[in-house]
């Protein structure tokens, strides 16, 4: 008896051993991109504060397409690391240059700082292409609930009448296309839209010039949006508002309604979907 244990023991060792070397000679593989992560990396500066992000990317010869993720939190709470953001290591495995950012939330600065902290995110993005080795054709933005706002503000305004502020003023804001999930596109139909208070403003009015269903035309960027029926912070209707108008302007987007999924975070079935948008909207991208 203790002879076949000792047998089953040594048997167990053997194929432990032997799934770590698999798992060494897979990373040792020819090919395998070293993975450079760079946290807390600054993007821009406001005033001498520092506006933060996280960044990773593989190292590789050919340009890389690039994201960068805008989390949610209502413009008043949130960070670029927790559910509503992408893992910029996994986007790095995926071959990307991604990137999650903070920006400067209500309790600090009131809208639009958000929106403009955002799109510095895009310039440097451009302005640092050569840098990180990034296909300036291939830039693409996700967001989530009030990210995801701020990506189709992005699609359908750009920069609007905001100012730039933050750096890189005269690189480009340009990107292919937006992942907008469990997002807000009404302000003026949502009840914490009025947590859009631009100081000096009249407020009904800020709260319709930062709403993406404002300004949807033919020439919008690609969007892709996902939104649950069971949705408690952005009811369905705000999503199939902002739909209709895409579909009235013919403006190119796709649209993925799910029955259960409540307020969505960047999940797999998030993921899964926005690669394909992005295959997509690449392979259209090299036709052009």
């Amino acid at each position: 008896m203790r002879l076949r244990s000792c047998g089953a023991a040594v048997a167990m060792f053997l194929a432990v051993a032997g799934l770590f070397a698999e798992l060494r000679a897979a990373d040792e593989a020819p090919g395998a991109a070293k993975v450079i992560v760079l946290e807390d990396a600054v993007y821009g500066r406001v005033h001498g504060a520092g506006l933060l992000c996280d960044i990773a990317y593989p190292e590789v010869k050919e340009p890389l397409p690039a994201i960068i993720s805008v989390h949610g939190g209502r413009w008043v709470g949130g960070h670029k690391k927790d559910a509503s953001t992408i893992k910029v290591e996994q986007w790095a495995g995926f071959g990307f240059f991604a990137m999650s950012i903070d920006y400067r939330l209500k309790g600090a600065t009131p809208a639009p700082a958000c929106y403009q902290d955002f799109q510095c995110a895009i310039r440097f993005v451009h302005a640092n292409a050569e840098k990180y080795n990034i296909d300036t054709k291939r830039i693409f933005l996700i967001g989530q609930s009030a990210g995801g706002h701020m990506v189709s503000l992005a699609a359908t305004l750009g920069d609007g009448p905001y100012p730039r502020t933050g750096g890189w003023e005269t690189a480009s804001n340009d990107f292919r296309a937006a992942i907008s999930v469990a997002a807000a596109y009404d302000l003026v139909a949502l009840d914490w839209g009025a947590l859009w208070t631009p100081p000096g403003e009249d407020v009904a009015a800020a709260r319709a010039q930062a709403s993406p269903t404002q300004h949807i035309t033919n020439d919008s960027k690609p969007l892709l949006i996902l939104h649950s029926d069971n949705d408690r912070s952005v009811p369905i209707d705000n999503a199939l508002s902002m739909v209709e108008a895409l579909k009235k302007a013919g403006a190119p987007h796709t649209f993925h309604r799910y029955p259960e999924m409540g307020h969505m975070g960047i999940n797999d079935e998030v993921i899964a979907k926005s690669r394909a948008f992005i295959r997509e909207q690449s392979a259209r991208t090299a036709t052009e």
